[in-house]
């Protein structure tokens, strides 16, 4: 038996997913104490279940600690496995120490993953300078990639399309959107001079003039790199271009900077934005699928805690949620 369990604000990816395995649908309550902490309480029976939480980490920070104390409640009422379906993972930009005392951000978030939950699914992680996910994480991990659903996407919605990439490290990336698409590609090169100043060089364009530019990018967050690339393509003979992103994250006024130079903005339901418009629930079920008699061991973070009488019968010894008859917390 498999349970899908959504965090808040994943409902609807969960329940495409749910729908798309056959898999059950579970429900969780959260909320805040007066105090700002967290309260998580499970509606469904997981236990003997292999619990799939989803749950995208963006944003990361007000997310990542309800996450924990469900997988650990999952756990503890019996659950057979708790996995983690981040279809955007958070914590992959500090790959190592720019300036003296900084934290190394993405491995100490990898160790809070690894040490909470058995497995992990997620879809184009930023990796940067590390070459694989298992560089950082101890559990078991799969990393699945949006360029299929992103090329049919274009394929069925853009005429004549010209694919071009933010930088030379897409490369690779955006050759093979292309490939799937049959259009020619290009990339830019990109000058990086801190977190929000990039400039953007553009190549020669004069072969392409009858085609749609699409700037496609694994991520945009503050999206620095593809408004200042959609900005420069009109001024060299292309039409406004349409932008299509994996992980449409769109920080402060990200979103509407881009529109105000683009044909159109689309990504995928990775992050729920406005903007989705590309569905990820058949990837991510069809890699679950195929992990449900998957040989070997899988390292447990540890065992089911017994359960005790009281909690079988359905009973809180000590309940955190409000006492009956609406009195309200004394701690």
């Amino acid at each position: 038996m498999r349970v899908i369990l959504p965090m808040p604000g994943n409902e609807t990816f969960a329940a495409a997913l749910a729908a798309q395995g056959s898999w059950r649908l579970g429900e969780l309550e959260t909320r805040r104490f007066p105090d700002g902490e967290s309260y998580v309480r499970l509606l469904s029976d997981v236990r003997g279940s292999i619990v799939e939480i989803v749950c995208t980490l963006a944003p990361s920070d007000d997310a990542i600690l309800p996450l924990v104390f469900a997988a650990d409640a999952a756990r503890d009422l019996g659950a057979s496995a708790v996995n983690l379906v981040a279809p955007y993972l958070a914590y992959m930009r500090q790959d190592r120490r720019f300036r003296p005392g900084e934290a190394i951000t993405s491995r100490s978030f990898a160790r809070l993953i690894s040490a909470t939950f058995d497995r992990l699914t997620t879809v184009d992680p930023h990796l940067h300078r590390y070459k694989a996910l298992s560089d950082l994480y101890d559990i078991d991990s799969q990393v699945l990639h949006a360029a299929a659903p992103l090329a049919d996407w274009i394929a069925a919605e853009v005429h004549d399309p010209l694919i071009i990439g933010p930088d030379e490290e897409s490369e690779q990336w955006v050759s093979a959107v292309a490939g799937r698409v049959g259009a020619p590609h290009l990339v830019l090169r990109k000058i990086r001079h801190g977190d929000r100043d990039v400039e953007i060089a553009v190549p020669d364009l004069s072969g392409f003039g009858g085609r749609r530019p699409v700037l496609i990018d694994d991520i945009a967050s503050s999206g620095r790199t593809m408004t200042e690339a959609a900005r420069q393509l009109p001024g060299r003979g292309l039409a406004r271009p349409v932008c299509a992103v994996v992980h449409g994250v769109f920080a402060g006024d990200a979103y509407d900077r881009l529109s105000a130079v683009a044909e159109r903005i689309v990504s995928t339901d990775s992050v729920p934005h406005r903007s989705n418009a590309i569905t990820l629930a058949p990837l991510v079920a069809d890699a679950i699928a195929q992990n449900l008699d998957t040989a070997g061991p899988v390292r447990r973070r540890r065992p089911p805690e017994a359960i005790d009488p009281v909690e079988l019968a359905g009973l809180q010894s000590f309940p955190a949620s409000d006492p009956p008859g609406g009195a309200s917390d004394d701690a």
